[in-house]
Order: C-alpha cells, then structure tokens, then sequence
C-alpha cells in the first residue's frame, strides 16, 4: 500500500495536464459543431479599438453553474478554455478567470484581427455568443498641396488636401482663418485601406495675404489632425494722401500747402509721383518724394492734385481737391477736399451715388461751405441746370453759385463765381 502511494504522489503532482488532454481535444473538436444557442445565460460587448492599440474581451455569465467558459478566433479556434491558452499567439492574454467571467486582451491590435469572436458555454444545451471587433486606421498622412505659392489679389487658386491610408474614409474640413469652407471630397478604397483627397477652390484677396488655410481630419481614430499652408497674396498699392499743413482750417491765399502721400503694397511701390489732374502742375509747386509742398496759395493753384502709385501688380491713385480761400474767410469748412477714386468701372460702388443733397442759403452772412458729394448735383430755380460728377467734388461757399443769374447753365455759374461778389444782398437756394 505505502509503494501503491509512492507511485501515485508522481502521477498526482506531474501528470494533472496530460491526464485533462483528452477531455480538452474532445471539447475543442466539439466546439465546431455546437449548435448555436440563444446565448440567454452569455453577455459580451462588441469592441472598437486604433490599431497598435490593445483589445479587450469579455465572456460573461449571468447566472453561473461552473459550466466550462471558453473564447474562439473568427476562425473558431480555440484562444482560451477556461484559463488554459491552446493558441500560441502570445498577444492574447489572460486577464480575469472565474466560473462567471472569461476576460482576455489582445495587444498590438492589427486589421488582420478584425471580426467575430465567439464565447461558448458548455451547458445542456451548450450555448454561444459573438463578440465584433473593428479595428481603425489613423490616417497615414495629411499633405496639402497648393496650386500657386503666390497668388494675384482676384485670382482663383485651387488646393487640394489628401489623407492617406485610413480605415474607415475621413471626413476633409477646410477653413480660412476661423472661418469654415466647403471642398468637394473624392474617396479611392485601395484593399480594407481608403485615400481621401479634397478639393477647395478660393478667390483671394489682399485682405487674404498671411492668412492660415487649414485642413482638418475628422476620423474616430484620431483627434485635432490638422496641417496648415499660410496664403502669400500680391496686390496693388492702397494710396492715402494726407494734409500736413495747414493741421485744420482753411486754405487760404498767400498761407503755405503740405501734403503727403503714403502708400501700401505687396510687392512694396516702386514708383511714386503727384501730377494735377486736366491741366499742368504750377511752377512753383515743389515735389519731393512723397510729399507736395506750396509756399504761397493763390487762386490759380485750384485744382484736383493726384499721387500716383505702382508696383509690379499694378497702379492706384488718390485726389486732393484744393480750393483757395481768401485772406478774410474764417469759416471753416465741414469737410476736407480728400477722396481716393475707383480706379475703373469695376470698382465703382454704384450704392455710394445716393441722391442725398445738401440746401445752401446763399447770403452777405458768414459763408458756410459744404462738400459735394459723388452724386449728381444741381442748381435750382434754374432749368436748365447741369449735372457734376466726381470731377467736381470739392468744397464751395454760397457766394461761388451767385454767377448763375447771368449763366447759361450751371457750369458757367461756378466758374462765374471765381470773383466773389460778396456785396450781393440777394438771397438764393442751391440744391446740391
């Protein structure tokens, strides 16, 4: 009896394993031809996981009565039975055994581990469950590309965005600034893998210049990928003339006249120059550089003077409309002689031509001034006025429309009034 014990010690302690070998072939050729079950008693949960990442199964038991847990491949092999691993990839791992849980993870999840995974339980009837595992891709890359890396203000340049090899397709966002753009999106499917590539189409302008494109990737796998291109947008210069001397007032005769020119441009104006409009520049004007100098105001320096910009994109212009005063005017007028005109008919807004008027009260009191506008003026009672556009846009006193009593239309009228007459006690209306 003592060496019947000593014979068995061995077999109890060393041979457990090969003993339950039989019992677990027979389980596992078994399992393909358990009949599919309701899986009333089984709870799992289908998982979604970016490849690389790790994977996690679990077979439950609502109500446990120690039947045998085991988990299958897609291809019903058998990973785990109870909390022995037959399958020899070592990336599945046991991570809970009990009679009511069988939970297992899978790292460096592939695509080639996408599918159905299947829970089985040995009971009367046996029953079984499934598991689906879908596997994102990220996508590989995010390139944009760029017609024009320098672009002409009113062109229309085209970009494209493509995302690489991701699983399922992205979805492509564009955006200007903060400001959200729509492309038209083309998806290729190349094997499980898909290749996005959109297309956007802008118009830019100057304001454009320095301005972030961005693409954006909307993809489960991944958050906030994006890549960017920054616009480089050439234009033409923008002109503004400024009044250095005199700081308010009016201009008047004898007292000097400073302007200065100023322009902005990409690429920066090269060429600069001040001219008078319809007729010669005065002898005595004095030009250097940007800026415009008369020492000495006098009536015949009236006129539109005009600053000219250019650079390689094109040329711009800004008018000063001078009007000299006489040497006993004091009131000063409501708005100054500047204006930056539409260089063409293209750029003329036609909404700025409103027919708004102003009413001038022509009399022997302090003169008013006032400011005719771009839209058409005309001088009343007189029926047979004329019509002024923005050649004529300046600032006149009352007494300069007194010559129409004697005119012949209302052109003559202003020129008639070079002289003043200001000892006319007459009282008239002008719409302007």
């Amino acid at each position: 009896m003592a060496a019947r014990a000593q014979h068995s010690g061995p077999a109890a302690n060393g041979g457990g394993a090969p003993a339950l070998l039989p019992l677990l072939l027979l389980l596992l050729s078994a399992a393909a031809i358990i009949p599919r079950g309701d899986g009333q008693n089984l709870v799992t949960e289908d998982v979604t996981v970016v490849e690389g990442d790790v994977a996690t199964i679990s077979c439950r038991v609502k109500n446990s009565d120690d039947s045998v847990i085991q988990l299958l491949n897609p291809n019903r092999q058998t990973i785990y039975f109870r909390d022995f691993r037959p399958l020899k990839d070592s990336r599945f791992q046991l991570v809970n055994f009990s009679n009511s849980e069988l939970r297992v993870s899978l790292t460096n999840v592939s695509i080639s581990d996408e599918g159905r995974y299947f829970c089985q339980l040995y009971t009367d009837p046996p029953q079984e469950i499934y598991t689906t595992i879908t596997v994102l891709v990220p996508p590989r890359n995010l390139v944009i590309d760029i017609q024009k890396e320098i672009a002409v203000e009113g062109e229309e340049i085209e970009l494209n965005c493509t995302a690489m090899a991701s699983r399922p397709a992205t979805t492509i966002r564009w955006f200007k600034g903060n400001k959200e753009l729509t492309g038209k999106s083309e998806v290729e499917q190349w094997s499980d893998m898909y290749t996005v590539t959109s297309q956007l189409l802008l118009k830019v302008g100057r304001e454009d210049d320095g301005v972030p494109v961005i693409c954006l990737v909307d993809h489960p796998a991944v958050k906030d990928l994006q890549t960017q291109r920054y616009l480089e947008v050439m234009y033409k210069p923008q002109v503004r003339v400024s009044q250095n001397y005199p700081v308010q007032g009016l201009t008047r005769e004898g007292e000097p006249l400073e302007l200065t020119c100023a322009a902005f441009g990409k690429p920066q104006p090269t060429d600069m120059r001040w001219l008078r409009v319809d007729d010669e520049m005065p002898q005595h004007v004095v030009v250097s550089g940007s800026n415009l100098l008369i020492s000495n105001l006098n009536k015949t320096d009236n006129g539109t003077y005009r600053c000219e910009a250019s650079n390689a994109v094109g040329k711009s212009h800004a008018d000063y409309m001078l009007f000299v005063y006489d040497t006993t005017a004091t009131t000063e007028p409501a708005v100054h002689g500047f204006t930056q005109l539409p260089n063409s008919a293209e750029e003329l807004d036609y909404g700025d031509l409103s027919g708004t008027g102003v009413l001038l009260n022509a009399s022997t009191e302090a003169l008013p001034t006032v400011q005719i506008s771009n839209a058409s003026i005309a001088l009343h009672p007189d029926s047979r006025a004329g019509r002024y556009f923005a050649r004529h846009k300046g600032t006149y006193f009352t007494h300069e429309a007194k010559g129409a009593d004697d005119a012949a239309d209302a052109d003559t009228a202003i020129i008639n009034a070079e002289g003043g007459q200001n000892n006319s006690e007459e009282k008239k209306e002008y719409f302007i």
